[in-house]
């Protein structure tokens, strides 16, 4: 909540106001930390080093660890929005664990190719590319069409 508030200004119930169903994180009772729930996976932005760590590790102390470690031993997509730099080697052997794994490391990088004139654009890009792994169809972003005009 914390980033939610210093980068958009919103509060714990502006956010859970735009949501179907919250869950407080520390439930781990909750149903989606149960395989035998069923999802298409789970999205996990943004993802902090710490929380890197603990899915790497298996480490499922919280209900996010938790859920996508029920994901993961479920042969479900688990996306880890990292989002932290720089990285030292710790953090590099976490995310090969994670992609060992099955897991997708997504750094929101912008695609400035697509010469963004937002941060909303940047945004949805990288949000457009999350929905694509999950084969949930969106025109969030502009698709890549190739480069025209260019010579050899």
């Amino acid at each position: 909540m914390l980033n939610a508030h210093q980068e958009l200004g919103l509060k714990r119930g502006d956010v859970e106001a735009l949501a179907d169903v919250v869950h407080n994180v520390n439930d781990i009772a909750a149903p989606l930390a149960s395989g035998s729930f069923r999802t298409m996976g789970m999205a996990i932005a943004p993802c902090s080093v710490k929380t890197l760590a603990a899915c790497a590790s298996g480490l499922a102390d919280n209900l996010i660890t938790r859920a996508a470690t029920s994901a993961s031993r479920s042969a479900r997509r688990v996306v880890l929005m990292l989002r932290e730099t720089p990285l030292n080697l710790a953090h590099i052997r976490a995310m090969e664990t994670v992609t060992l794994m099955g897991g997708i490391v997504f750094p929101p990088v912008p695609r400035f190719y697509q010469r963004p004139t937002s941060i909303e654009q940047m945004v949805d890009h990288s949000l457009a590319r999350v929905l694509d792994l999950f084969g949930i169809d969106n025109a969030l972003a502009p698709r890549w069409e190739g480069i025209t005009g260019a010579s050899g």
